[in-house]
């Protein structure tokens, strides 16, 4: 049995690792990119196929798969004359690998229905080293048949690939799951520059607190810089820890129930954002928080 035809939309550090693994699966690709050409050119010269719209795209493809950065960005490219709901018809299947708005991502949802498609969401854990390994983890969901078809597609990058139920479950999920990674991050990067402040070393503070159930993965992330200075075990940008932590926020507004905790932790993220480390990594708030602390 043939694969199916994969259109890929977003090829940035993710998408491009997944493209590459898909590649190496023996899929046949169509790709569309932004404005960084260095992972499509790769793709390319493996033998994808460029298109010159997302409509043109969706056309060729059976599965067509979106990672892009906000929902208003997944949006521009499902939307319009050229966009990718113009190029759809009966059985394709529409996956945002994003971390989006759950409202936004129902809304699609119908415009694709509209044409005989489906929409799923699928937002990823785990890294672009992980993509090009086949273990990310997909927190997929939508309609069931869609995912069933899908699945062994998702699989060839995937080494956990869970269905959530209905659609729009995954990116409430996902949500859930960066409020808690960044609220911990703000969590750690304080309790780092308070024990600068009393005069107590950070990696005596690492070795008690990871030696108890409050250790955890997230916390060696966070040491690898406050205590080695190696910011990339979480590449995970400032810029884009905001962006979720403001679509968690959004979301719990939106449901009637405003999350307590969300504010002070999206405040800090903001405030680092705005000050130049919008391209920092996610650990190196914790320069943000000594000079906000008075011991930077």
């Amino acid at each position: 049995m043939s694969k199916p035809h994969i259109g890929f939309i977003g090829l940035g550090l993710m998408g491009g690792a997944m493209v590459s693994r898909f590649q190496d699966e023996g899929y046949s690709l169509t790709v569309l990119g932004n404005r960084d050409r260095t992972e499509l050119d790769k793709a390319i010269a493996r033998g994808a196929t460029e298109a010159q719209s997302p409509k043109e795209l969706a056309e060729a493809s059976d599965i067509i798969m979106i990672c892009m950065g906000t929902s208003d960005h997944v949006e521009s490219r499902m939307r319009g004359d050229d966009g990718v709901i113009a190029g759809l018809s009966d059985g394709k299947i529409v996956i945002d690998f994003g971390t989006s708005l759950p409202a936004s991502t129902i809304t699609l949802g119908d415009e694709v229905a509209a044409t005989g498609a489906t929409y799923l969401d699928a937002p990823i854990g785990r890294t672009p080293s992980h993509a090009r390994e086949g273990k990310l983890n997909l927190m997929c969901a939508g309609d069931e048949a869609a995912f069933a078809k899908a699945k062994p597609v998702l699989e060839a990058v995937g080494e956990n690939v869970f269905h959530l139920g209905k659609l729009g479950n995954g990116h409430v999920i996902k949500l859930i799951n960066n409020f808690v990674a960044q609220s911990m991050a703000n969590l750690f990067a304080e309790a780092f520059v308070t024990a600068d402040k009393a005069g107590v070393e950070r990696s005596q503070v690492y070795d008690v607190i990871a030696a108890g159930p409050v250790g955890n993965g997230f916390f060696d992330f966070m040491k690898a810089y406050a205590v080695d200075g190696d910011p990339t075990k979480l590449a995970f940008s400032i810029k884009n820890a905001a962006k979720d932590v403001g679509y968690y926020n959004r979301m719990t507004q939106d449901a009637g129930a405003p999350s307590i905790m969300a504010p002070a932790g999206l405040a800090m993220l903001e405030e680092a954002r705005d000050s130049g480390l919008a391209e920092a990594m996610v650990p190196q708030i914790i320069d943000h928080y000594a000079k906000k602390m008075g011991h930077g």
